[in-house]
């Protein structure tokens, strides 16, 4: 029987691997995300904690949104995660569909559902032949995944997902 409690440690090549993969915006945005799970007490990143650090760290994912007041919106529901919204979710793992619990090629500490958009981001920016993955491509990834926590505090705060990943596809770097 596999152990299917969240694995807390981090396993330094993998966390090496995911590194060299990614712009440095987005690795700090994963650094931001990592903190702010631990800190909030939560067992892995998922991705509302990746959306979180997203919004507060990338001016162009802002920038995707329908302006000040939405993303105002969306940080507040992000904030009150551990005070109150968002308390249903504390302790357990994220799982959108996936088994729950860190698969091999999985990110250790992870959602299965936010490993899973960090896989989609990579895809997306080996869609247009880049090496890393960056902001606007963990955001498309993200948005993916109508089932995620990240999509459920997008629908919260009254986003159409719809709309912004057919924005995210036409603003894709490298398309025509």
């Amino acid at each position: 029987m596999q152990n299917r409690t969240a694995h807390s440690g981090t396993d330094d090549s993998v966390q090496e691997d995911l590194g060299s993969r990614l712009t440095v915006e987005l690795a700090s945005v994963v650094s931001a995300a990592r903190r702010r799970a631990t800190r909030d007490g939560d067992r892995q990143v998922d991705t509302a904690h990746l959306l979180h650090g997203l919004l507060e760290s990338d001016p162009a994912v802002r920038a995707a949104f329908d302006g000040g007041p939405q993303v105002a919106r969306l940080l507040g529901y992000l904030v009150q995660r551990s005070i109150g919204y968002g308390l249903q979710w504390h302790g357990t793992v994220e799982d959108s569909g996936a088994v729950p619990m860190v698969t091999e090629g999985g990110v250790p500490g992870w959602s299965p559902a936010a490993a899973a958009a960090m896989d989609g981001a990579l895809d997306r920016a080996h869609a247009r032949y880049d090496t890393r993955a960056g902001c606007i491509d963990l955001l498309a990834a993200l948005v993916d995944d109508p089932e995620s926590r990240a999509v459920e505090v997008l629908r919260r705060a009254s986003v159409d997902t719809g709309r912004l990943a057919a924005r995210l596809d036409r603003e894709r770097p490298g398309q025509d």
